[in-house]
């Protein structure tokens, strides 16, 4: 994966893509293959008549996407999407459903499912449903290492996998107001649309967290609800306090009220983020700007630690004073990316004059796009959706770029 993420292209019909499906209803089975039929860069290569089967027959067969009935007696379709995404994690599933619920869409994208699609539906938005998942899943493969895709000796595969996702990316700044949450949120969203990964946004600035509100998400369930079941912890309860997001990235909100960050400590944090590793392959963390013990903690994980700063002489002394305490904590160079956030060519103070100054190179340059920002913020619309070709929306998109470029560099280090 080299240069700036692009938009996905349409199908390029070099290969067949292909699809297993899974229904326990015949006459369904049936439609979907002729709906398909026609299709000359589309291949059935099995129909399943039940979630065990079904899990069974991606295993057996690899296909490129599963088409997977929500509702079967037995195992259903949530519990089948889990085991496939768990035993074959390059093989992509729609869900479909003749309910439209939003509790049925949370817990189909919880469960690995790409797209959700609502019974009946026309040929050609099935036939656009699998060709734009197969190209997010072919981004996939070229983001995870040969090994992890071909299946070279399983453990070796798994232990690749394992090396390569779960990856924590911590978005900090020893100053407030430079932008962190926007860019956490945004980056977020850059890497789930881009490369086909399962991505979270994690909000530990606990007193006064904005990441909810930048997504326009009602903060039913936050991390604070994990904290009555600190000792007993597991990916299903963790799981039920993420909170979708339209875009695919799920959130994991701070707490409603200041008063109740209190109850969060550095070890709830520490736990839930390792075993998050499990469960996404990219977890984003927005931090606060005090190195209390949670952010701390939040930094020690961090395989990735965005430092944010921008053209101003507040913002530029305590980025310095930060990578002092960095060194003194013997944080290894390569993990730390320097982001320079709005810049402006009318400011004189340039990017070399800072990398001059603090002696670390920035990364990554954000340009100041003040209407882009404040739309995006009171309109509760990440500007990555809401201004698609802005320059501010590619600067994000490429500055992605570089982050999952730099965490496969660490993988093959």
């Amino acid at each position: 994966m080299s240069g700036s993420v692009a938009p996905l292209s349409d199908h390029s019909g070099e290969q067949k893509i292909r699809v297993l499906l899974v229904d326990d209803i015949p006459e369904t089975r049936e439609n979907l293959r002729k709906l398909l039929f026609f299709e000359s860069d589309i291949e059935v290569v099995g129909a399943a008549t039940n979630g065990e089967e079904g899990v069974q027959m991606a295993i057996e067969l690899k296909p490129d996407i599963v088409l997977m009935d929500i509702n079967m007696p037995g195992m259903d379709g949530i519990t089948a999407s889990e085991q496939i995404s768990q035993q074959s994690p390059f093989t992509q599933i729609i869900m479909m459903s003749v309910q439209g619920e939003a509790d049925y869409l949370r817990r189909s994208m919880l469960a690995g499912a790409r797209e959700f699609l609502i019974k009946p539906f026309s040929s050609d938005e099935l036939v656009s449903s699998i060709r734009r998942v197969y190209q997010l899943g072919a981004s996939r493969r070229v983001v995870m290492p040969a090994s992890a895709q071909t299946g070279v000796g399983a453990g070796a595969a798994s232990k690749t996998l394992v090396e390569l996702t779960g990856k924590i990316v911590s978005v900090f700044s020893s100053k407030g107001g430079v932008g962190c949450s926007t860019i956490a949120v945004n980056l977020a969203i850059a890497l789930q649309q881009n490369a086909a990964i399962k991505v979270a946004v994690v909000d530990t600035s606990l007193q006064f967290g904005d990441i909810g509100v930048l997504l326009n998400l009602y903060a039913s369930r936050t991390i604070a609800d994990l904290a009555s079941n600190a000792d007993e912890l597991d990916d299903e309860l963790i799981s039920d306090v993420f909170i979708p997001h339209s875009s695919g990235v799920k959130a994991l909100l701070a707490p409603p009220r200041p008063e109740v960050a209190d109850t969060v400590t550095p070890t709830l944090v520490t736990d839930v983020l390792q075993r998050l590793r499990r469960m996404f392959d990219v977890i984003i963390v927005d931090t606060g700007s005090v190195l209390d013990d949670v952010v701390l903690n939040v930094l020690d994980l961090s395989d990735k630690i965005i430092v944010v700063t921008t053209p101003e002489i507040p913002s530029i002394k305590d980025a310095k004073l930060f990578f002092e305490v960095t060194e003194a904590l013997e944080y290894e160079r390569d993990r730390i990316m320097f982001v320079l956030n709005k810049t402006d060519k009318r400011i004189n103070i340039r990017a070399e004059d800072i990398e001059a100054n603090i002696k670390y190179p920035i990364r990554g340059q954000l340009p100041l796009d003040e209407r882009a920002v404040t739309t995006s913020v009171n309109q509760g619309v990440p500007y990555i959706l809401g201004d698609k070709n802005g320059m501010l929306t590619k600067a994000v998109i490429q500055l992605g770029t570089h982050l999952l470029r730099s965490l496969n560099d660490q993988d093959d280090a």
